[in-house]
């Protein structure tokens, strides 16, 4: 796969995994939880897909297989960052959301 295409490919996974967990607070906020921790799921492996392909590039940099990085992955690395971010703090407001779902329905 040449550069440009690589990425790509992890802008692409860091985007799909940042809209899948906003979908899941969205679910957890309805109180539909399993589809949230699906979403969860999904996202978390659309992150490990864009976090292979950046280590695959680090072990060949590593090796002596040298790229110019530019503003392009500059912004996939972004991408990336923002995704697990947004991984993180959505996983921790669902468990907000189903802390107090569950406090209301036992008072």
């Amino acid at each position: 796969m040449d550069y440009e295409r690589i990425v790509f490919a992890i802008i692409a996974h860091a985007g799909n995994a940042r809209s899948l967990c906003f979908d899941a607070l969205k679910f957890a906020k309805e109180g539909l939880f399993d589809r949230a921790y699906q979403n969860i799921a999904q996202a978390k492996e659309e992150l490990l897909q864009a976090h292979n392909i950046q280590s695959d590039l680090l072990h060949k940099e590593a090796a002596g297989e040298k790229h110019d990085f530019g503003l392009l992955m500059v912004h996939a690395q972004d991408h990336l960052m923002c995704a697990m971010l947004a991984k993180d703090l959505v996983e921790e407001f669902m468990d907000m959301y189903r802390a107090m779902n569950d406090k209301s329905r036992n008072s």
